[in-house]
Formats: structure tokens, C-alpha cells, sequence
């Protein structure tokens, strides 16, 4: 295995802005690599994590649909990240969450999965959406949520993202006992790590040097 030396770096160059086209692609690539990843978990009928699996919990208290559930669920986050973040932070944010939403409901009518393993689908599912999301992170937006608080801890008070969204997640996918059954929960609580310890152990302050 090849190391990197002190030496290396301290003369490795300090970062190259990404470009217009470099936050486009990075963003759609992101996009796609999340909505399927999104699509192999629900045809796996397995519970999510975030804001989205927090939405779909509601829909069980509250007569409301849920897509108007996960954009009030996503309002609270937004203006978080205007205060502390800046315009530009938030609004790649809003338009990600609104392409991940769209990306999310193509997908599901272009891959037509008739069945899959749940446990298949809760590792590769949230492997997908996990390299998805560092993706997204390192062209400075989120996936909307939860990512919003998480990337936000890590730049300002050095707490890990993936440790933010391990800790976030866990209790939402343990509210979910309450409405699925428990050997369904156990499985995407399983992948719920899976995506957490992608992102903490590729998302960290130094690791990346691009902006």
C-alpha cells in the first residue's frame, strides 16, 4: 500500500476552485448515484434515514402527502443554512433536494426491480447514496435535511458529518418500530451505518482538497 509522507503534504498544492462545469457534473452525478440508491431501498421496502424516512414517519400522524411533508420537514434546515451558510450554500442545497426528487421519481419508472434481497438492497442502496452524498458535499450543497446540519457541525465546530447523521439517523429508524416490522427495521438500521461510516470516513477536514 503506497503512503503519503509529512513531506508530501506539506508540498501538495493547497486546492483548485471547481468550475462552473466541474459543480454541474459533480452535483448531477451525485443526484443520479442517490436516486438510485434511494430506489433500490424502496423496492426493498426497507425504512430510510433523514429527512425523508422523518417525512414518511409523519404521513402515519399527520393527513398530509408526503412530498409536502419532506419539503415542510426541509424548510427549518434552509433557513439554517441561509444564517450560517450563505445564499449560494443554500440555494445549490434547494436545487439538489428538487433534483434528487425528480431524479428519484424517473428512476422508479425506468428501473423496473420487480423484487430484490433487503439486505442487498440496504448495503448496495445505501453504498450508493453514501458516495452519492460526498459527492454532493464536496461541490459545497447537500441532499436537503439533515446533510444541511451535518456539513454545517463539521465546518464550524470540527464534528464529523458522518457521525451527525449516524447519530440523526439512528433515531429516526428507531421511531420507525413504531409503524414496520422489527426484523425490517433491523435490516435498514444495517444500512443506515453502512452510509454513515461511508461519509465519516471519507468526509473529513484535510482529506479533500478541492473547493
Amino acid at each position: 500500500m503506497t503512503t503519503v509522507s509529512t513531506t508530501d503534504e506539506a508540498t501538495r498544492p493547497a486546492g483548485v476552485p471547481h468550475s462552473l462545469a466541474d459543480d454541474v457534473i459533480g452535483l448531477l452525478t451525485g443526484v443520479i448515484l442517490v436516486a438510485v440508491g434511494m430506489s433500490l431501498l424502496r423496492t426493498g421496502e426497507l425504512v430510510t434515514g433523514g429527512i425523508a424516512g422523518a417525512a414518511l414517519l409523519l404521513t402515519h400522524v399527520v393527513d398530509l402527502p408526503l412530498g409536502v411533508l419532506f419539503f415542510a420537514a426541509n424548510v427549518p434546515f434552509f433557513l439554517l443554512a441561509v444564517r450560517r451558510s450563505g445564499w449560494s450554500f443554500t440555494l445549490r442545497s434547494v436545487l439538489t433536494v428538487g433534483l434528487v426528487s425528480a431524479a428519484t421519481a424517473v428512476t422508479g419508472r425506468l428501473l423496473d426491480v420487480a423484487s430484490v434481497d433487503p439486505l442487498f438492497a440496504a448495503v448496495v442502496g445505501n453504498v450508493l447514496c453514501g458516495t452519492g452524498l460526498l459527492v454532493v458535499f464536496r461541490h459545497r450543497s447537500s441532499v436537503g435535511g439533515f446533510s444541511i446540519l451535518a456539513v454545517m457541525l463539521q465546518e464550524r465546530a470540527g464534528i464529523r458529518a458522518g457521525y451527525v447523521l449516524m447519530v440523526l439517523d439512528t433515531l429516526v429508524v428507531l421511531a420507525a418500530f413504531t409503524v414496520a416490522p422489527p426484523l425490517q427495521v433491523l435490516v435498514s438500521a444495517a444500512g443506515a451505518v453502512v452510509l454513515s461510516l461511508i461519509v465519516t470516513l471519507n468526509h473529513r477536514p484535510g482529506r479533500y482538497t478541492g473547493f
